[in-house]
This record gives structure tokens, sequence and C-alpha cells, in this order.
């Protein structure tokens, strides 16, 4: 070995440049009486709920559009979209996105944390026939006795389902 090479330190182990980080981190949130989480990495920031304009002849859960800090946001929500009940209150929250190069607000029941999860907590998810849509689920992460809901959230956005992409 050359004086210019790098040697690791005696116990330790070479990580290579791409593979995935062992742990992982999601902003979790509710949906009625679910827990779901999203990549950290997809999320700006959390606004309280304001209404936002509406646009016409959209679909139900696009609930319109906000202007935040100079971009206009489309505002989705995401309770609406999974068939749940959309109650506004004080503890509701709008999650905003980077995905898939846009900015995107979700409508959600309230955000709890952000949490650590090591690769090996996640479970894929069960097989469970046609009658439920798990295509958007990537995971199901246990920490405790918490279980978790987890969600490609940057490919639930793209989908010609929800219509902000064209």
């Amino acid at each position: 070995m050359t004086s210019t090479e790098l040697a690791p330190a005696p116990g330790t182990a070479l990580v290579e440049a791409d593979s995935p980080p062992a742990v992982l981190q999601f902003l979790t949130f509710r949906i009625g009486a679910e827990e779901y989480g999203i990549d950290i990495l997809k999320v700006q920031e959390i606004r309280s709920y304001e209404a936002p304009t509406r646009i016409a002849h959209s679909p139900s859960f696009v609930k319109g559009v906000v202007n935040l800090r100079g971009v206009i946001v489309p505002i989705v929500d995401m309770r609406i979209r999974l068939g749940c009940e959309a109650e506004t209150n004080a503890f509701t929250v709008v999650i905003v996105l980077n995905v898939v190069g846009r900015v995107v607000g979700v409508v959600v029941d309230s955000v709890s944390d952000v949490l650590e999860m090591a690769r090996s907590a996640i479970r894929q998810a069960p097989e469970v026939g046609s009658s439920i849509d798990t295509r958007f689920v990537t995971g199901l992460g246990t920490i405790n006795e918490r279980m978790l809901i987890l969600l490609d959230i940057e490919a639930m956005i793209a989908s010609p389902d929800f219509g902000l992409m064209e």
C-alpha cells in the first residue's frame, strides 16, 4: 500500500459509496386511526392548514392551490384520496413535499414525529388481493408497538391517478 492509499481502521468495515443506508428517516403522520411514514428527504416543510383557492373541475381530493412564497402549490387531501373522513381541526396540517421536481402539499390529520428506522425493521407489504391498492406501499415498519405504513409518496404523487403530473 502506498502512502496515498487509505486503510480502514482495525475492526471497521469498508462501506460502498452506492450502498443504501442501514437506517432510514421517516416523517410520520396520521390519517384516521392509521399511522403512515414518508421519506423525510421528500419533505420541504410542514404548515398549518389554510383553506386553498379552489380550482374548477378538479377532482374532490384536489383541494385547490396556495401561494407559498411566490410558488403556486397544489394541495391534495390525502384523507379523501385514501378514502377516509376529512374533518379539519386544529391538528390538521399540510406537508409540503418536493417530489418529481414539483412542490405539492398534502393534507393529513396530524404529524407525529421523525423516526429513524433500521432497514431490518421494515417488512414487505403483504399481498392482500386486488381489493386493496398497495402499489404505493413500500413496506410496513415497526418501532416498539407502533406499526407504520410506509408510502412511496413520490410514486403516488407522480401516478396518473393523481392527475398532477404530465
